[in-house]
């Protein structure tokens, strides 16, 4: 009898968020159409390293395990992706996993993403209604334009085009590629127009459109597809003629 195929996993741990980094190599048995994270949980079931020693279960997020949720993001080979999607039979081997570098690290896999949702807060990517009375069903977008809101509401806040921008670090205050990609998305409601200037104010702060370098690198990552490059340059654009209003001061 042939002896079962083996797959080869390396991981960059880390055991709080003071704690230094470091590698852990696990083999586990290859099954038909594993995914990254049944591999995980394989490991976590028996969290013993290639050395035979017996170690702590990894530790990483996860919930819907259908591209949706944007939980699972994770650095593998080298890639910002959803651990969900990224099937072993398509990963060269040894296949190397590692938390996403521009967000702090919890523990293992697990990152803080409060980087990013602070941003959302800042751009107000809300419908500010308080819910305490009916509003009716409120105006009608046209069909075309609805069509392309729809594409930038696939958002799932995972974090992956922040994690491929050069410009989202530890130096920088940008806010990323998804929080602006959103704000276009708001100010283009019916309702949410009513605070697009807030909005647009607040993308030509610090931190905002100005400290987009273009590399484009997020709209190639992006796991659904979005197009973050296309609401960039939109953006820009707005910001340009808002400004133009806060100068004259016209509410024209």
């Amino acid at each position: 009898m042939s002896e079962q195929k083996k797959i080869t996993f390396i991981i960059k741990r880390q055991d709080s968020a003071e704690a230094s980094s470091y590698q852990e190599t696990f083999e586990i048995p290859y099954r038909k159409n594993m995914n990254v994270i049944s591999a995980l949980m394989e490991i976590r079931r028996n969290p013993v390293n290639n050395k035979g020693e017996k170690t702590t279960p990894i530790q990483w997020d996860m919930n819907c395990l259908e591209e949706v949720c944007g939980a699972c993001s994770m650095v593998i080979n080298g890639k910002p992706r959803q651990s969900c999607t990224a099937l072993v039979d398509q990963l060269e081997q040894p296949i190397r996993l590692e938390p996403m570098s521009t967000f702090p690290v919890v523990r293992d896999l697990v990152v803080d993403r409060s980087r990013m949702f602070d941003a959302l807060k800042k751009v107000k990517a809300w419908i500010p209604i308080d819910g305490t009375y009916d509003l009716g069903p409120g105006p009608r977008m046209p069909e075309t334009k609805r069509q392309w809101a729809y594409e930038l509401s696939k958002c799932m806040t995972c974090g992956v085009c922040l994690e491929a921008c050069p410009n989202v670090n530890d130096r920088s205050d940008f806010i990323g590629p998804a929080p602006l990609s959103q704000a276009r998305l708001f100010n283009t409601h019916p309702t949410g127009a009513m605070h697009k200037e807030e909005r647009l104010n607040a993308l030509m702060e610090e931190g905002g459109l100005a400290n987009c370098g273009n590399s484009q690198n997020c709209v190639q990552s992006c796991p659904k597809g979005i197009p973050l490059t296309t609401s960039i340059a939109a953006l820009n654009r707005q910001t340009t003629l808002q400004s133009f209003k806060n100068f004259f001061g016209s509410d024209r």
